[in-house]
């Protein structure tokens, strides 16, 4: 059995980046660039209007003041969008709203907000600096500048920034194949009325609900009773077909675990099995040449957590993501925690706020790793180090934020 922090090294250092591809930019969401992303033009590209106002040459409005009020004739007006810009003469303004190209001559922009219209001319009481309002050109960025580094998750904001810059395809590392075998006589499919001794298969619709949330489908979905044979036949099509095959249940030492026994005849190559973790002790991870193999345990919780912790950051490293270390912050416990040493656990937790305003964190119930409502209610794992048995309510304990989506 080895530690949490070693399964992790081990994974991370046999899952190798997949080859790239191109995509249009309204398929990019989720995924990961593959090549720097450079302006190709100074952003902004010209000089534009922060607000909705009046484009004046500042020195002329150095002595305005509510009690000497400059008048100034309005010759033009500018809106966004607008190709033919008038030129800004002097002893006058234009007329200029946000995102509209700065007049020729112009060098300040005065808010609307504190000047008065009135018959083709605007009355401003107050001086301005130069620049004022002005969004200048290549201020962001220069042409030619890097504006996203390569290995950057492709998230909404990233998409509109790159349709500023007029990318229409990016380069990015492809998604992997994966297949997912479920195995357990007890599982029924939904619908099916249950008898004695039967469950629904809830381990298939979480796993996979998962893989969707990384914007992944599975190449192979199967389910199967714990015969060997079954079990053989289906992880060897995932193999043949997927870049990581997740195997779930069967991976224990019970008389109808056969899945690591399967493993050994499909010449996959041990990294490891079992984890010092709880929920997901029997955790079974190997490699066959570039491909993952992995054996999760088949309580619900415990798949779903193993997932999360082990699986997620081998996706994240072949999709290009680079792994780095996990954001948590430390938050007063609600309540007292116990357990036996020797393990890392994840305690399934909400994180929410006291009548003071500070953060908490409250243990959920149902902590069994058959129990999904405790997670289904989580929002956090707070992490219960291996060497502690005891961790005293009111004392700060670390947390993990639950991020489900990509």
């Amino acid at each position: 059995m080895i530690h949490f922090e070693e399964a992790i090294e081990k994974i991370l250092k046999n899952a190798h980046r997949l080859l790239t591809t191109s995509v249009s930019l309204s398929e990019s969401l989720g995924y990961v660039l593959a090549k720097k992303i450079k302006a190709r033009t100074p952003i902004p590209r010209f000089d534009s209007s922060a607000v909705d106002g009046y484009a004046v040459r500042f020195g002329e409005l150095q002595k305005a003041s509510n009690k000497n009020p400059k008048l100034l004739p309005i010759i033009g007006t500018v809106k966004a969008g607008d190709i033919v810009i008038p030129i800004l003469r002097k002893g006058f303004a234009i007329k200029i709203f946000t995102g509209a190209c700065v007049p020729q001559n112009a060098n300040a922009i005065v808010m609307q907000e504190y000047a008065e219209e009135k018959n083709h001319a605007v009355s401003i009481s107050r001086k301005v600096e130069k620049g004022e309002n002005i969004r200048r050109r290549g201020k962001e960025f220069k042409k030619g500048e890097i504006v996203i580094e390569r290995g950057k998750l492709i998230t909404p904001p990233v998409v509109g920034m790159l349709a500023s810059m007029g990318y229409s395809k990016v380069r990015v590392y492809k998604k992997p194949n994966i297949g997912l075998i479920v195995t357990g006589n007890e599982l029924r499919s939904l619908g099916v009325k249950l008898q004695n001794g039967e469950i629904y298969d809830s381990n298939s619709f979480a796993l996979t609900a998962v893989l969707h949330s990384l914007g992944i489908n599975p190449v192979i979905e199967r389910r199967t009773k714990d015969n060997k044979r079954s079990i053989k036949t289906a992880l060897e099509e995932a193999i043949k077909l997927s870049d990581v095959v997740i195997s779930v249940g069967g991976v224990s030492v019970g008389e109808y675990d056969f899945v690591k026994e399967i493993f050994t005849e499909l010449d996959v190559k041990k990294i490891f099995w079992k984890v010092a973790i709880k929920p997901g002790k029997p955790n079974y991870f190997g490699t066959l040449g570039r491909k993952l193999i992995f054996g999760l345990p088949g309580n619900p919780v415990a798949a779903l957590v193993s997932f999360y912790q082990l699986v997620i950051p081998a996706i994240h490293k072949l999709i290009g993501r680079n792994h780095k270390e996990v954001f948590m912050p430390v938050v007063q416990l609600s309540a007292d925690l116990k357990k036996k040493h020797g393990r890392l656990e994840f305690v399934r937790g909400v994180i929410s706020t006291n009548r003071l305003g500070e953060l908490i964190v409250s243990p959920t119930k149902g902590q069994g790793s058959h129990m999904l409502s405790g997670i289904a209610k989580a929002n956090c794992l707070i992490h219960f180090p291996k060497q502690e048995d005891f961790i005293r309510k009111g004392s700060n304990v670390k947390v993990e934020l639950l991020r489900w989506d990509i």
